[in-house]
């Protein structure tokens, strides 16, 4: 489990979950771009939340090990969603190799 910091609110959610999300939200702010995302995390008050978050170029976001015991809430969709978006960007990006280039 990781411990996120968004603004000023602390979140702890799934590793897969707080990686996936910082390499989302890095991928967006480099584009210039902007999403929300619902993640499924418990607080600092130890309540199960559902925090949305809005990913842009000044979102100040932080991940950081954590050695509590607690156990994540599920994220799996939100995961999918953010590998879903990232994949995108990054074939968005290569050249179609499908037709030849042209000179």
């Amino acid at each position: 489990m990781k411990h996120i910091t968004f603004a000023s609110k602390s979140l702890f959610v799934d590793d897969e979950a707080a990686d996936t999300l910082l390499e989302y939200a890095a991928l967006l702010a480099q584009s210039g771009d902007a999403d929300t995302v619902e993640l499924n995390a418990i607080n600092a008050d130890g309540n199960q939340v559902v925090a949305t978050l809005l990913l842009d170029s000044g979102s100040p976001l932080m991940a950081e090990t954590t050695t509590s015991s607690l156990e994540p809430p599920e994220n799996d969709e939100a995961v999918a969603y953010m590998r879903t978006e990232i994949g995108r960007a990054f074939s968005a990006l290569l050249p179609d190799e499908r037709h030849g280039s042209r000179d």
